[in-house]
């Protein structure tokens, strides 16, 4: 009988979050992210297309592997973002300590920094790494004389393999870390940006 009562009061409060969630959409911010998205993967995909054809294999690889590992950057501080203790960053903003404040605009953002980093940054990263395996494996089939088609299957299953494993540990290590890993993150991001 309590479980009822007690699963009946967790479907109401869901419910009343979900109706507050709904009101606070913020659609200027999901406009501002679309175009976003768009430029940055425009330009990425732009800059992957010139150049990963043109290149050996060897840059090749290397530059899909960079995307994957920016893919994975960008997801353990998007986790961070949301696992990080607010207070830590308030008492330290108190002190004075170079990056807090931005640490705290970050806390309070933090759902808006986390679809940054992992949905637009991450994923766009996922699809460039996965766009340049497709050219890899042509030029691994050329030097290797092997199908196109099994080439294809096999660089993109490595791509998807390596992309979907490091997030896995990522994501593990920013839950682990997230306030040292939000902190370096806004300390980092401190030195660009000036105080209004």
């Amino acid at each position: 009988m309590k479980k009822n009562e007690d699963l009946e009061n967790l479907k109401v409060q869901t419910r009343r979050k979900e109706k507050i969630k709904k009101e606070l959409v913020d659609k200027k911010w999901v406009l501002t992210i679309f175009v976003i998205a768009f430029a940055i993967s425009f330009s990425l995909s732009f800059v992957s297309e010139i150049t990963v054809p043109n290149f050996n294999l060897g840059i090749g690889i290397v530059v899909t592997l960079l995307f994957i590992i920016l893919g994975i950057l960008f997801d353990i501080i998007g986790v961070s973002v949301t696992t990080a203790d607010p207070k830590v960053f308030h008492s330290m903003n108190s002190r004075k300590v170079r990056g807090a404040n931005i640490a705290v605009i970050f806390k309070k953002n933090s759902d808006k920094v986390s679809s940054f980093c992992c949905d637009v940054v991450g994923d766009i990263c996922g699809v460039i790494s996965g766009s340049t395996a497709v050219t890899i494996a042509t030029l691994l089939s050329k030097a290797t004389s092997i199908n196109i088609f099994l080439m294809t299957l096999i660089t993109t299953a490595v791509v998807a393999s390596l992309t979907i494993g490091g997030k896995a540990i990522g994501k593990s290590f920013a839950v682990n870390k997230c306030d040292i890993i939000l902190y370096e993150f806004s300390k980092f991001v401190s030195y660009f940006y000036k105080k209004k």
